[in-house]
Parts: C-alpha cells; sequence; structure tokens
C-alpha cells in the first residue's frame, strides 16, 4: 500500500507542477487549450486501454456496462451539485465566475478534489497484482495534470486568489491523490475479479465524465479546432506507451 500510495503521489504532484507554471510562466491562452487538449488525449487513452480494456478481459461485459455507467452518473451528479456553488469554470484560466468568498473558495476546492480523485483511485486499482498497466496510468495521470492545474490556477490567479491559496489548494488535492490511491489498492487487494472489473471501469467512467465536462469544453473555448489535433497526438503517445508496456 505504500508503494502505491507513493505512485499515487507520483502522478498527483504535476498538479503542483503544473500549478506552478500558470502562476509563474506567462503561458498564451491558446497554448493552455493545446496542452490541455492533448491531456485529454492521454486520459482517453489510458481509460480505454488500461482500464476499461483490463476490465473487460477480467469479467466481461456486465461489470464493465455497470461501472462505467455508476461511475459516470455519480461524478455527474457530484460535479452538478458543485457547479451550482459556483465552480462550474473552474478550469478557465480566464478567471472563474466563482468569485473570492469562502463558498466559493469551499466550491473551488471540492471542484478540485472531484476531478482529481477517480484518476489516482485508478492507479491504485490499476495497480492491483501488479505489472506495466499502472506504470501507464500513473504517467497518463501525470501527464494530464499539468494542463488541469495550469489552466485553473491561471484563472484563479485572475480572480484574485493568492499564490499560497493555489498552491495549498493543490497541495490538498496532492494528498488526497495519495490517499485515493492507496485506498484503491489495499481495500481490493484481495477481491475477486468482478469487483475489481466494476472497480476499474466506475473510475474510468468518472474520469470520461470529467474529461468531457470540464477539460474538453474549456480547452475548445480558448484553441478552438486545433484542439482534436492535440487530443490525437495525446491519444498516440499514451496508445505507444501502452503497447510499449504490453498493456496492449
Amino acid at each position: 500500500m505504500v508503494e502505491t500510495a507513493l505512485w499515487g503521489f507520483v502522478g498527483g504532484v504535476s498538479l503542483l507542477v503544473g500549478a506552478l507554471v500558470g502562476l509563474f510562466v506567462r503561458v498564451p491562452i491558446r497554448v493552455v487549450g493545446l496542452v490541455m487538449g492533448f491531456g485529454v488525449g492521454v486520459l482517453i487513452s489510458a481509460v480505454a486501454f488500461e482500464l476499461t480494456g483490463a476490465a473487460y478481459d477480467r469479467a466481461g461485459t456486465l461489470p464493465v456496462v455497470l461501472g462505467l455507467s455508476a461511475g459516470a452518473l455519480t461524478f455527474y451528479a457530484g460535479d452538478w451539485l458543485i457547479d451550482r456553488r459556483g465552480a462550474e469554470s473552474r478550469k478557465d484560466p480566464t478567471g472563474t465566475s466563482a468569485g473570492t468568498g469562502s463558498s466559493a473558495a469551499t466550491a473551488l476546492v471540492l471542484g478540485a478534489l472531484l476531478d482529481g480523485i477517480p484518476e489516482s483511485a485508478a492507479i491504485g486499482v490499476s495497480l492491483v497484482g501488479g505489472g506495466s498497466v499502472g506504470m501507464t496510468v500513473v504517467i497518463a495521470v501525470f501527464l494530464s495534470n499539468i494542463p488541469e492545474s495550469l489552466s485553473a490556477s491561471t484563472g484563479m490567479r485572475r480572480d484574485g486568489r493568492s499564490v499560497g491559496y493555489i498552491l495549498r489548494l493543490w497541495s490538498l488535492v496532492v494528498l488526497a491523490s495519495t490517499v485515493s490511491a492507496a485506498l484503491g489498492y489495499g481495500l481490493l487487494g484481495g477481491a475477486g475479479e468482478t469487483t475489481l472489473a466494476f472497480t476499474e471501469t466506475f473510475a474510468a467512467g468518472a474520469v470520461l465524465t470529467m474529461l468531457a465536462d470540464t477539460m474538453v469544453p474549456e480547452a475548445v473555448d480558448h484553441a478552438g479546432p486545433a484542439v482534436g489535433l492535440a487530443c490525437v497526438l495525446g491519444f498516440i503517445c499514451s496508445f505507444l506507451l501502452s503497447a510499449a508496456a504490453g498493456g496492449v
């Protein structure tokens, strides 16, 4: 479990890397959108081949369909509640609509946690039983986290939030990511194939819904149709990494 927590930390710490870039490097909005598109492609590949594909091989169709549906609905419900509190534009590099009050701050924290935890849980689940599959997911989460936090941090800074606040926010998410990865591994170490398959696809469904709901709209809004090309490039890189590791 300690090793899994370490990999969860490795995957999550890139949130701080992206935040630092967003805070201290003047990155053009279009570039942010393109990098986000690349991250979307990376995660879609990892979700398709390393989580959903692995789950199907484990237990067949039913756990995959149920897991994807449950994960998607759970994220959708949580995201709907958080959006109503003012965090619907939490990844917008031009600024959010959340304001600076305590309620808005809470919404931003919850939104960041909601987006980050499924990815980290996926790391923990994918490492059950060991092997290279988990490593591919770790790398995919690491790469995709950078544009997420870069964009969100740029937007929060434009809203007037302090550097300290933003870094504390992402540190909290990194901690939650580390714990989520460890729990994903520890709670499922002795689980059956059907349970593992359901859990893998639950995480996959939540991640896919997050991508479609938050990352893709923001990326296209700021970089236009070229986001599609960046997404395919990210997918290719992640797919080749998975193939090289023996996951495809």
